[in-house]
């Protein structure tokens, strides 16, 4: 039976391979816009999705459109770029779609690569939905979706990629700072890394939760470190990396530097007007923003944490060598 092709508005939201189906929630370009993640909790019609088989799904779906990626090390202002391009008519950007992270729930319960592979490809295809047409995609995947990084790359070959990431210091301060949250959270995540395979750092399996909560924030940094120089290394043609104070510190060339990567048309004009209306407000709580803001809270965690955080990172580099891993990132945004 034809399905008739839902309005962009409709967002790919989750994958049941049981039905082989998605399901499509009403996430208009104004939600889209004002909330930190297109998850359950901020997306009210979640709990009443439309579902379609995927055949379907593809059958009525509009052309595919060029997608880009930022994909990141978490707590790096990726929300934050994310949000630069939400462009009407221009681009379109979607922060952390669940779609992505079914991919992986999928995956670690045992799906078989080639079905994996194939629905990935799918995936991509129904979350490259414009709103206007000539309008780009770029969307931010949460940083469990990294181990599917290779696959993605292969999947979407016109894809432009930035890697980016905070400096391990600033990283270990933000944790810190989150206390019980952020030290379970990178725990969980570590879990996910292993199951992807992705932590080769000489370490017994058992022996990575022996180790204090910042150690284990400082490996998961140090695993998805090593994942980006060998994706940089592997697509040197259009992947780009970058850390999050390169960022802050001139926004205007870090876009002017990524539109080029992403194939997205913006004056230097347009790209002030983006930083003026982005850069000021905190991604997540809508809240004024600052580079000096976010430096006085570098300096509070340094001030209640910086003991630790010396110490894990004097430890987490003697890793890095023994593993063979260097800490500077090839092919930068900038430089």
């Amino acid at each position: 039976m034809n399905q008739p092709a839902l309005p962009a508005e409709f967002l790919a939201h989750r994958y049941d391979p049981g039905h082989d189906a998605v399901h499509f929630v009403s996430a208009p370009r104004a939600l889209r816009r004002s909330v930190p993640f297109l998850t359950d909790e901020n997306l009210p019609s979640s709990a009443q999705p439309i579902v379609i088989l995927r055949a379907d799904a593809l059958a009525s779906a509009v052309p595919p459109v060029r997608l880009n990626f930022i994909f990141h090390s978490a707590y790096c202002c990726s929300t934050l770029l994310a949000n630069a391009y939400d462009r009407p008519g221009a681009a379109f950007s979607l922060k952390e779609p669940v779609l992505l992270n079914d991919m992986v729930g999928w995956r670690h319960r045992g799906a078989a690569p080639t079905a994996l592979s194939a629905v990935l490809g799918d995936a991509l295809r129904l979350l490259a939905r414009p709103f206007d047409p000539g309008e780009i995609g770029v969307i931010k995947p949460s940083n469990v979706v990294n181990g599917l990084i290779p696959a993605i790359a292969a999947a979407r070959p016109e894809a432009g990629i930035l890697l980016l990431h905070a400096p391990l210091k600033v990283y270990l301060g933000s944790i810190a700072s989150k206390g019980l949250w952020g030290r379970r959270w990178v725990r969980d995540l570590l879990a996910k890394q292993l199951a992807d395979d992705i932590v080769q750092l000489g370490f017994d399996q058992p022996d990575y939760f022996l180790q204090t909560d910042l150690q284990v924030a400082a490996i998961g940094w140090l695993a998805q470190h090593a994942l980006f120089v060998q994706i940089a290394r592997r697509w040197p043609d259009r992947v780009r990396t970058l850390d999050s104070e390169t960022l802050l510190a001139d926004p205007p060339s870090a876009l002017a530097a990524l539109d080029q990567l992403f194939g997205a048309e913006a004056t230097p004009a347009m790209r002030e007007a983006i930083v003026a209306e982005v850069f000021r407000r905190h991604a997540k709580s809508g809240s004024d923003f600052s580079v000096a803001h976010r430096a006085a809270g570098q300096e509070s965690a340094a001030a209640l944490h910086g003991e630790e955080i010396d110490l894990v990172l004097r430890w987490i580099q003697a890793v890095a060598d023994g593993a063979g891993i260097g800490m500077e990132l090839p092919a930068p945004l900038l430089g």
